[in-house]
């Protein structure tokens, strides 16, 4: 399908698959947004639409709050790409310290950085094998379940559909009081995730107890050293749980990766405090660029 010029614009689709994968190869992101899937499972939640400026393929969206933004622009003459939308007042999100090095030096942009959004990457081996006393915890709670429960681990394939999708009901049951949009978008996604994870691209485990689907896990490669873990979700009331599902995507999965994006905390401090009990190598920080003096702004 065409992608109408800026201002024009028109709604992100499954065809633009081909493109954004050889667009987003050619880059290598470290920003867990920067996929196809990334966008195309979010395009409800965030209003995804494609345009082209100066030859380059952007990407709107829109916050939860609302406020628009655009992604960082693929191909064609970047700087320019960035000159035409500063100049119309629209703000940068997702661009990390390479693309704004690479990109903004010497200029006048306001440049945000924003905590709740950082993604978590650790060493892919270290979450598998989870060495040393600085896990001591982690394996603690996963043989606490071991002890327990008679499970399997299984690649999650077409047959576990049902399964997930029922486990990521209750699971949603088990938060409804707690649901505001930005959770109930996630399970949206998550949802479509597993009814298409083939067509998208998405590899996943998942735990079963009993018979029942009690934890799943679903990713991609996002760059030639680190994949990404898009969605997780276990059954809450099942201790250790989800430690082994962590375990279990790291062990089987993408094994040529040494690194492993697991997302944001969205400003969770419960989810934060679980994150970096994982002992991140770093993490990614990105921002949102804006340019007060957008008249200003030089193309470099």
């Amino acid at each position: 399908m065409e992608i109408p010029p800026y201002p024009a614009s028109r709604a992100l689709a499954m065809d633009d698959k081909p493109l954004l994968d050889r667009l987003y190869a050619d880059i290598q992101p470290r920003v867990s947004e920067l996929t196809f899937a990334g966008l195309y499972l979010f395009r409800n939640a965030h209003d995804y639409k494609l345009t082209r400026v100066a030859d380059s393929i952007i990407v709107l969206g829109k916050g939860y709050d609302g406020s628009d933004y655009f992604l960082p622009p693929l191909g064609g003459d970047i700087a320019k790409a960035l000159k035409v939308m500063f100049d119309a007042g629209q703000a940068l999100y997702g661009a990390d310290d390479q693309f704004t090095g690479r990109y903004l030096p010497g200029n006048t942009v306001q440049r945000t950085d924003l905590r709740d959004s950082c993604d978590y990457l650790y060493l892919r081996e270290e979450l598998a094998t989870l060495p040393g006393s600085r896990f001591h915890k982690k394996k603690n709670r996963i043989s606490y379940f071991t002890n327990r429960h008679v499970y399997r681990v299984a690649i999650y394939a077409r047959e576990h559909l049902n399964g997930c999708l029922k486990l990521l009901d209750e699971w949603l049951q088990r938060y409804q009081d707690e649901a505001a949009r930005p959770l109930l978008m996630e399970v949206e996604a998550t949802s479509e995730a597993l009814q298409i994870a083939e067509i998208l691209g998405l590899e996943g485990v998942v735990i079963v107890v009993d018979d029942r689907v009690a934890a799943f896990a679903l990713g991609e490669r996002l760059n030639r050293d680190t994949a990404v873990c898009h969605f997780e979700k276990a059954d809450p009331f099942i201790e250790g749980l989800n430690q082994l599902v962590n375990r279990e995507f790291a062990r089987l999965l993408f094994q040529e990766c040494r690194y492993l994006n697991r997302e944001q905390d969205l400003g969770d401090m419960g989810l934060r405090s679980a994150k970096l009990s994982y002992h991140p190598v770093e993490l990614v920080k990105k921002y949102l660029v804006t340019c007060p003096d957008h008249k200003d702004f030089v193309a470099l």
